[in-house]
């Protein structure tokens, strides 16, 4: 890794397995609810227009002028941070003689952060105007997506006492419409003066044309914030609880699980492992007890997020179920705490784990992001030999004890309203 100004830092993986050069670029900055919807609008109105390219068609010929290369821009959040992303790939111009390419992707990206379509110190009123029009018409849709709600409201009980981790990385409407076109300059002010960047480059190149590159952007010498990753609640030994009715066929039940491990404690591969037994995978217990044996779920699967320390469990089921289903999943879990399991699903679990690592290698995006954490966390840097290693070693007291340390804390049931009524 090298760092171009202080807070602005250039990572190459030098690879010859892709034909293409994949720039990434995140803009990280602390996840604060207002911000979060703003950042949104933010990716939209910039990958729509520049100064150069005022039209979308514009930035649409452009790119079909560089072999079709393809460019976008959304927002993340991990833990404590919200994350603005911008993505480019394009064929390595090695392959086609064109030893510009490279570099008018890079000038690409410039002109569109450096450069946005702006008139009076604001930007484009029409695009500013459509794009929130859009982006609001967007997050009221995700409001049908019955599963995504559901994992959205989870996160809301969870985080009740946060109006910041509570919300989604995209935002709410409701602070949407009451962004300005000058909120917006002044969120995009923010970021570029503020955000930590890091730019990460995968493909057949060296860090010193890379370097060359983008040393020519013109960042402000500003101080730049690094927020702290993790984001830490406790344990509360109220368990929350909210059912919302709906005119839906299909219920949904989600829960969430206290953990207190992190993605920097040694137990976090115990953790990966436990939770592939949990729900992670086709053979583990949620599915084939929940879903296959008992018929009792359409769909039934847990997730880690060891950036906030929880595990949370994803069902969906006729509303009539929800006791049973309750109980089942507790005695999934309990079953894992007395290590009612075998060795063989221990052994096909960790070798599920490490194809999936294996597989991800082959992924541009995925390095990245594996190259992003290692910035940000570089005590955790492993080969993908070493956390194969660490996996492998994780032993079947060790996924006991995890199973053990999860305490409920939150259950969102989404239940259909007409068979309730």
């Amino acid at each position: 890794m090298l760092e171009l100004q202080e807070g602005v830092t250039l990572s190459v993986i030098p690879t010859q397995k892709f034909k293409t050069v994949r720039i990434f670029i995140r803009f990280t900055t602390t996840h604060e609810r207002r911000l979060a919807s703003q950042r949104t609008l933010l990716t939209s109105v910039l990958e729509t227009s520049s100064a150069k390219y005022p039209r979308q068609t514009d930035l649409s010929a452009q790119l079909a002028q560089m072999y079709g290369a393809s460019f976008g821009m959304n927002v993340t959040k991990k833990g404590n941070l919200h994350q603005l992303n911008v993505a480019m790939s394009l064929v390595n111009g090695k392959y086609l003689s064109d030893e510009r390419l490279l570099s008018d992707g890079v000038d690409f990206l410039e002109e569109v952060l450096f450069s946005p379509l702006t008139k009076d110190g604001l930007f484009d009123e029409a695009t500013f105007e459509l794009e929130k029009a859009n982006l609001i018409e967007y997050i009221e849709s995700v409001q049908e997506d019955k599963q995504a709600l559901a994992g959205l409201k989870l996160q809301e009980l969870y985080f009740d006492t946060s109006s910041d981790q509570g919300v989604p990385s995209f935002g709410l409407a409701q602070d949407l419409r009451e962004t300005s076109n000058a909120d917006l300059m002044k969120a995009y002010q923010k970021m570029m003066a503020e955000d930590q960047v890091d730019i990460i480059v995968v493909g057949d190149v060296t860090q010193e044309e890379m370097a060359q590159l983008f040393s020519k952007w013109p960042f402000s010498q500003t101080k730049r914030v690094q927020p702290d990753i993790f984001y830490h609640q406790d344990f509360r030994p109220v368990v929350s609880e909210q059912v919302l009715r709906e005119n839906v066929t299909q219920s949904k039940l989600n829960l969430a699980y206290h953990t207190d491990i992190y993605y920097t404690d040694e137990e976090v591969y115990a953790l990966t492992v436990f939770n592939g037994l949990f729900g992670g995978f086709p053979h583990s217990k949620l599915f084939m007890n929940v879903r296959e044996k008992e018929s009792l779920a359409y769909y039934a699967s847990s997730s880690i997020d060891s950036f906030r320390g929880l595990v949370t469990v994803q069902t969906g089921i006729d509303g009539q179920n929800r006791e049973k289903v309750m109980h089942l999943i507790s005695e999934q879990l309990t079953a894992l705490a007395q290590g009612d399991f075998s060795q063989q699903a221990l052994l096909q679990t960790k070798a599920m784990i490490q194809n999936h690592l294996l597989l991800s290698l082959d992924n541009a995006q995925a390095l990245s992001e594996m190259e992003y954490m290692h910035a940000w966390l570089p005590n955790t840097r492993k080969t993908p030999e070493e956390y194969i290693e660490k996996v492998m070693q994780v032993t079947k007291e060790e996924v006991q004890q995890i199973a053990k340390k999860l305490r409920l804390q939150a259950v969102f049931f989404l239940e259909g309203s007409e068979k309730h009524a």
